[in-house]
């Protein structure tokens, strides 16, 4: 990625953050719509750096772990917007630009900057393949957000000692739904991303890696979210039992996008 793109988009993800930071104690409808189009003008020079470094490789910027983890950003900004327009919440607005900075600048201070060669996997169903993957991911991230929002928020009102920001915050339901159609999205993409894989490496090889440590743990995971929906509409576990559900499934997927694709497999692996 450029660095001229990545520092003004980081820039734009900051200044959104501050703005939503201070919706949470003087609203105002202004300040809310400059965070929401601080937020997208950030996705949108995000969008151009990634482009950039895409054409410089020659490849959608995923094969390495600078570029994976900068389309998360990426995806996982796009994912939120949606939901905030689609809910027209802005409350956690706060909460998620932040994890976008600080995710920008591990990215920026840990992985390599350098434009990785063409990789032999290619093909604009391997792209789609890798998009849809890093875009589940990037949805889980945020209802994990959702969630450990929904535990405090839970927690406040039992201890009958909420703040002044606390009121901001929306309803414990709206945060339910929010969380749920993170999940939604990110199974979605997630099914239709294994799927196109295993039709990608079954023309690519003729076979199925079902052995391989990624496909056993990608499973795994359309396996626990999908149980999380289903627990969420029951009344045993509705509410802040399916919230810590949620929360405790995306250990599952920081583990599959670290552990698993740096050091269990070598077929997804980032060198």
């Amino acid at each position: 990625m450029p660095n001229y793109m990545g520092y003004m988009s980081l820039a734009l993800y900051a200044a959104s953050f501050l703005c939503y930071a201070r919706l949470l104690y003087a609203p105002n409808v202004w300040l809310g719509r400059l965070a929401t189009l601080l937020l997208a003008g950030g996705i949108a020079l995000h969008y151009f750096a990634l482009l950039d470094r895409s054409m410089g490789a020659h490849v959608v910027p995923y094969d390495d772990l600078y570029g994976s983890m900068s389309l998360f950003a990426w995806l996982l900004g796009i994912t939120y917007l949606g939901l905030e327009l689609f809910h027209r919440q802005r409350s956690v607005g706060a909460f998620v630009t932040l994890l976008l900075v600080v995710w920008m600048v591990v990215l920026d201070w840990l992985a390599p900057h350098q434009i990785p060669s063409p990789p032999q996997a290619r093909g604009p169903l391997f792209a789609f393949h890798i998009t849809l993957n890093i875009w589940a991911y990037a949805a889980f991230a945020l209802s994990f957000v959702l969630s450990v929002v929904y535990l405090v928020q839970d927690g406040v009102l039992r201890s009958h000692r909420p703040g002044a920001a606390f009121w901001r915050f929306p309803a414990l339901s709206v945060l339910d739904r929010m969380s749920r159609g993170s999940v939604f999205v990110g199974l979605a993409a997630l099914a239709f991303g294994v799927g196109s894989g295993l039709v990608w490496e079954h023309r690519l090889t003729g076979m199925y890696a079902w052995t391989d440590p990624k496909v056993i743990v990608t499973l795994l995971i359309l396996g626990v979210y999908a149980a999380y929906l289903l627990l969420s509409r029951t009344s045993g576990w509705r509410g802040s039992r399916a919230a810590l559900v949620c929360t405790l499934n995306f250990a599952i997927v920081l583990f599959s996008y670290t552990l698993v694709n740096l050091y269990l497999t070598r077929f997804h692996r980032f060198f």
